[in-house]
C-alpha cells in the first residue's frame, strides 16, 4: 500500500513534465564483428524495454524515453568514439558492454557526472563508491562470478575440493582476465590446483590449449569467453570428451549462441547467471502486445526469453528503476545525469516491486549505497538441456564469498585511487 501511495504521488508530482522532453539512454551496441551474436540480443532486449515502457505507460513518470544507438563493433576505440559524440544529448547512464571500453570511460564518465552501470562485467573494484563514485556495477561482478563457480564445485563435491585440478579457459583480454586473482586466492583458501590457459581474440584457435586439458586432465574446466570462443571451445570439449557437466561458462558463456551449433553434444554444459532463465514472466506479454505485435521491436522480435535478450532487458529495467527514484528524489521529471547517479546510488529493487513490474523472480532483491555500488553478488547456476534446447536452473541464488573477495576489491580500488589521486568519498 505504502509504494502504491509512493507511486501516485510521484505521478502527481511528475505531471508538469514538459511536452517535448525526453529521458536519453545511449547504447553502445555491437550488431557487427565478432561479437555481433551477443550483441545484437542485448541491445534488443534493452531497447525493446524502453519501448514497452512509453507504448504502455507512456515512459517514465510521464516522460518518454530515448535509446540512442552507437555501433561499436565491440571495439574499445569505437565505444570512446560513441561515447564522445553522445554525452551531450542528454546522456544519463552508459551501458558499453564491454570490459575494455568500461576501463576506458571510467575516468571520463567520472570527469563527466555521468554514471556507468557495467552490469557483471567491467572494473570489479569499481564495487567501492567511495572511490568510484560514477560507477557501478550490480548485482554481481567477475569476482563474484569466480567465487560462485568455485561454491558449485564445493557443492557437488560434498564441501571438499582439496586436491582437484581446475582450469581456467579466458580471453586474452582485461575481461578474461578478470578472475584469475580471486581464483589463485580461493585455491589458497580450498587447496585446488589452478591452471590457466588465455585464447586470443576472436577465439577461434585453440587446438593447444585442448591439447593441453587433455593431457593435463583438469577435472574441472572454468571459461570466460565471449562470442565465437565459446562456441569453439564447446566443440573442442566435445571432440576430446571432456565432460559436459564439468565445464562451467561465466555468465557470457552460457547463452543459447554458445550451446546451439554443437547439437547434442553440448547437453550438460554449465554457466552462471545472476538473474533467472526463459520467458515466463508475465513482462514477456507485455512487450509482445506493446512491442512486438505493434511493430516496435528492435530486432525481428525472435529473441525474447533468450538468455542474452533477457539480460539487456534486465539492464533496461534497473536504469528505468533507477530512473524512477531519481526523479523522486530530485522532485522532477526530467532528471539530469547527476540526478541519475543519485537515482542509481539510491536504488532498491525488492521482490515486491519486481513482481509489479511483471518480472517476479527474475532478479535478486538488492540495495545500492554509496559505499556500495556492487550489489548482493548472488548467482545461480544454469544447465543447458539439449533435447529441449533450454537452459534450466539447477541450482538457487547463493551468495559468493565476501571474505575473499572484499579485501580484494578494497586492494584494488584503493590503489586505483592512489595512482589516480583520488580521496575517497566519505559514505554514512
Amino acid at each position: 500500500m505504502k509504494l502504491k501511495l509512493a507511486t501516485l504521488a510521484l505521478s502527481a508530482l511528475m505531471a508538469a513534465a514538459p511536452a517535448m522532453a525526453e529521458l536519453v539512454y545511449p547504447s553502445l551496441s555491437y550488431r557487427t564483428g565478432a561479437y555481433a551474436a551477443g550483441g545484437i540480443p542485448f541491445a534488443d532486449g534493452y531497447a525493446d524495454y524502453f519501448t514497452l515502457l512509453n507504448e504502455r505507460d507512456s515512459g517514465i513518470g510521464g516522460v518518454k524515453a530515448k535509446v540512442i544507438e552507437c555501433e561499436t563493433g565491440y571495439s574499445t576505440e569505437k565505444g570512446v568514439e560513441c561515447y564522445e559524440s553522445t554525452k551531450g544529448e542528454g546522456a544519463l547512464v552508459y551501458q558499453p558492454l564491454s570490459t575494455g571500453i568500461t576501463y576506458q570511460l571510467i575516468p571520463k564518465v567520472t570527469a563527466d557526472g555521468i554514471p556507468l552501470h557495467t552490469m557483471g562485467y567491467g572494473r570489479t573494484s569499481a564495487a567501492n563508491g567511495k572511490v568510484f563514485s560514477n560507477v557501478f556495477n550490480y548485482p554481481a561482478n567477475y569476482w563474484n562470478g569466480a567465487s560462485l563457480a568455485i561454491n558449485h564445485l564445493l557443492d557437488i563435491n560434498g564441501g571438499d575440493i582439496k586436491g582437484k585440478k581446475v582450469a581456467l579457459l579466458y580471453h586474452n583480454s582485461a575481461y578474461g582476465k578478470e578472475p584469475i586473482r580471486t581464483l589463485e586466492e580461493l585455491a589458497k583458501k580450498h587447496g585446488f590446483e589452478l591452471s590457466l590457459l588465455a585464447v586470443d581474440h576472436p577465439g577461434q584457435e585453440q587446438k593447444s590449449q585442448w591439447l593441453q586439458i587433455r593431457r593435463e586432465k583438469p577435472d574441472y574446466v572454468l571459461m570466460w569467453g565471449w562470442g565465437v570462443m565459446n562456441q569453439v571451445a564447446i566443440q573442442e570439449a566435445v571432440n576430446i570428451k571432456f565432460p559436459m557437466e564439468n565445464f562451467i561458462g561465466i555468465w557470457w558463456s552460457g547463452s543459447e549462441n554458445d550451446v546451439l551449433p554443437a547439437g547434442e553434444a553440448a547437453n550438460g554444459y554449465k554457466a552462471l547467471t545472476f538473474h533467472n532463465v526463459g520467458s515466463d514472466f508475465p513482462v514477456f506479454a507485455d512487450i509482445q502486445k506493446y512491442v512486438v505485435d505493434a511493430g516496435k521491436a528492435a530486432g525481428a522480435g525472435d529473441q525474447i526469453g533468450t538468455v542474452l535478450y533477457n539480460r539487456g532487458l534486465y539492464a533496461a529495467m534497473l536504469a528505468a528503476e533507477a530512473t524512477r527514484k531519481a526523479q523522486e528524489l530530485s522532485g522532477k521529471a526530467q532528471i539530469t545525469a547527476a540526478d541519475m547517479r543519485d537515482g542509481m546510488e539510491a536504488l532498491e529493487i525488492t521482490e515486491e516491486r519486481m513482481a509489479e513490474l511483471g518480472m517476479p523472480n527474475f532478479g535478486p532483491s538488492f540495495k545500492v549505497s554509496c559505499a556500495n555500488h556492487g550489489g548482493p553478488g548472488t548467482g545461480a547456476v544454469q544447465q543447458w538441456d539439449a533435447a529441449a534446447k533450454e537452459w534450466k536452473l539447477i541450482s538457487d541464488f547463493g551468495p559468493s564469498d565476501m571474505d575473499v573477495i572484499q579485501p580484494l576489491i578494497d586492494e584494488d580500488s584503493m590503489a586505483y585511487a592512489k595512482e589516480n589521486n583520488i580521496t575517497p568519498r566519505e559514505c554514512n
